[in-house]
This record gives structure tokens, sequence and C-alpha cells, in this order.
């Protein structure tokens, strides 16, 4: 058999199983627009709230209105006790509430410092944080016009009072996720996971499909099935990998500042590896659908251990060496440096170091167990 038979059998192999295409094809460009769609909006907006205003002054209820206007909040009752608040943050007609006590115009007045308390839901983090930086910013910007209003009464002109109002001045910007959203934050390193994932599925169930009977790959040999096989898969994820990591990238905004050639570079082994993992499941496991189970139920401890979530350094040490063994945290973090913040080949070379000797492990681990099972089959 020629190389060139040999890759339109392994090619029709794969197109010809149902199961195999719809994980290939259905799976990833489903997930490219399904996943990102909850996080749409990027960070939740018009929280409703409460507020409780114990000093009904002409200032606390400017307070209320500038609280109103901030995008992040929308006040949507007026309680007059902490107590109902409470009782319908409880109910969840509220996300949170905002208490602004007695005497408030009065020690803002004498120059006092007033507390404001802000409660927020913080059982949805993204929610609680929300919430509370809509309650602070209007909090802040009261408090900064009556520092300016107290200096144009001591003699400070206007366009000085405006900028020494505070002995500091923040200037915020956010690095590496320029809108601060969810969808800027997550999917980049999702999608890697999802390419990986499914690779691994579809190369175990051209495995486990081929588990009984023989055909070509029983009678070519080890080096040459694995070889060809992982051939076809990589090239077709490649195309599915640019259309992530291009199409997908701009339908969303996501930034994408790597250099095309270094993306595909970085493909190379993080595909064979994942190519590798499935052939070894395909052939360890009795069952193809088996290789399905053991994939999505690894699918959790991998995003959490992969470094974006959570950093690596805090992890317990047997959860460092698991998220090791496979290519999702070298990936992640080589394909999150290139792409989302600029760095250079030189700077993501510990990444690409890993992944080749993943690949080499996990490839002789695929031949071995290939192997095994394919002579024991023909026995």
């Amino acid at each position: 058999m020629t190389l060139l038979e040999h890759i339109k059998l392994e090619l029709k192999a794969v197109l010809t199983n149902p199961v195999v295409v719809l994980t290939v094809f259905g799976g990833v460009i489903f997930y490219s627009f399904l996943y990102p769609l909850p996080y749409s909006q990027q960070t939740p907006r018009e929280q409703p709230i409460s507020v409780v205003n114990l000093d009904q002054s002409q200032t606390s209820f400017q307070l209320e209105r500038m609280v109103d206007a901030t995008p992040n909040v929308q006040v949507v009752q007026r309680d007059h006790t902490i107590e109902q608040a409470k009782q319908a943050f409880i109910n969840g007609e509220i996300t949170g509430f905002l208490v602004i006590p007695e005497h408030f115009y009065k020690d803002l007045m004498l120059g006092k410092s007033p507390v404001l308390a802000y409660a927020g839901d913080a059982s949805l983090f993204l929610v609680y944080g929300t919430v509370v930086e809509g309650l602070a910013q209007a909090g802040g910007t009261l408090a900064a016009k009556a520092k300016v209003s107290k200096l144009l009464i001591d003699g400070v002109p206007l366009e000085l009072a405006s900028q020494q109002y505070s002995a500091t001045r923040l200037n915020a910007k956010p690095t590496f996720n320029p809108r601060m959203g969810y969808v800027d934050y997550v999917v980049p390193a999702v999608f890697v996971l999802i390419l990986q994932q499914t690779l691994a599925m579809a190369s175990g169930l051209v495995g486990g499909t081929q588990r009984q009977g023989k055909g070509y790959w029983s009678s070519q040999s080890v080096m040459s099935v694995i070889a060809v096989r992982s051939f076809v898969l990589t090239a077709i994820y490649y195309l599915l990998g640019m259309f992530y990591f291009g199409a997908s990238f701009s339908m969303y905004g996501i930034s994408t500042l790597a250099n095309p050639f270094e993306i595909l570079t970085l493909m190379l082994p993080f595909f064979l590896t994942s190519c590798f993992i499935g052939i070894f499941l395909g052939a360890l496991t009795p069952r193809r659908e088996l290789v399905t189970v053991l994939v999505l139920i690894s699918s959790m401890p991998l995003i959490f251990s992969a470094g974006f979530i959570w950093p690596t350094e805090m992890l317990p040490a047997p959860m460092q060496w698991f998220a090791a063994a496979f290519p999702t945290q070298a990936a992640i973090s080589g394909f999150l440096k290139l792409n989302q913040m600029g760095a250079d080949w030189t700077q993501i070379r510990g990444d690409w170091t890993q992944l080749w000797m993943l690949t080499v492990v996990w490839g002789a681990l695929a031949a071995w167990c290939f192997k095994k099972y394919r002579y024991s089959a023909v026995d």
C-alpha cells in the first residue's frame, strides 16, 4: 500500500464515521458559537438594587440619582429600613442595596467622613463586583464634588480645585483585557481546551471503532498507522484552529496580537500530543464510548489547573503534576502569551519545549498501547 492510499483510507475512516464527524466538525463549530453566547454582554449591567435613605436630605437624594445614573446598577425600589432591604435581598428581588446614614449631609458639611454601607450578592462574583463598583463610583463622585465645593469656599480657583480634591489621581488602564470583559478573559483559554478535547476524542473514537475486526490498520506498521492518523487529524485541526484563532476571535472582538506563523508553529506539538492521547485512550478502553466519557471527565480538572483561573504556583503539588502531564497548561499559557499579551517567541520557549516533551512521552505511550491491542485483536 502506498502512502497516498494509506492517507486516503485514514481520511475515509474519519469522514465516514458519523460520531467522529459530529465530534470534530459539529462539536468544534457548535462550541465556537455556543460557549461565548452567554457572555456576549461581557459584564453584568443594570443590576437591581434598593436604597435605604435615612438622611432624607437634598444631597442624599442627589446621591440616589447619581447611583441610578451609573450603568452598573438600577434603583428599583426604596426602603425605609435596613430590615426591609435585607428581606427584599433574601427574596431575590434585588442584588444589593445602599444605606445612606443619618446626618449624612450634616457630616459632609462639617468636613467629616460619612460612612456609606454597601451590600451585594457575593454568591455571583461578577454581580457583586458590578454592584459595589457602581455604588463606590457614585459615592466617590459625590465626595469629590463636596471637596471641590469646600476648596472653592476657601478661595481656591475652580481649575486648581478640580485637580487637587484628591491627594492622588488614579489612571487605570487595563492590560491584556482592555474591555474588562468576560469573553476576552475566558474564551481564548477555553477554545484551546475545546480543540484539545475534541481532537483527543476524535482520535480515540477512530481507534475504538477499529478495535473490532481487521483492516488496513492491522496490515500496516504501528508507526505508519499512528503517523498517518496524526497527520490527517492534525491537518484537519489546523483548519479548525485557524477558524478559532482567526474568524472566531474577530467575530467576538478578541485581541489577536500574535504573528500568525508563531501561532501555527505552536499548534503543531499541541495537536500531535492531543492526537496521541486519543490514540492511547482508543487502544486502552474496551469500548469506544468510554473514550468520550474519560475525556469529558478530565475537562474540569484540566481547565481549573491550567493556570489562568487560579495561579499554578498556588495549586497543590499533586495537582501541578497532573496538569503538567497534559498539554492544556502549556498550550493555554503559550497561546495566551502570544495572542493576548503580545509576547515574543523567546517568552514562550518553556511552553514550547514542554509541549514537545509531552509529544514524545504520549507518542511512546500511544505506540506501545496501540501495538499491544492490535496484536491481541489479530490473534
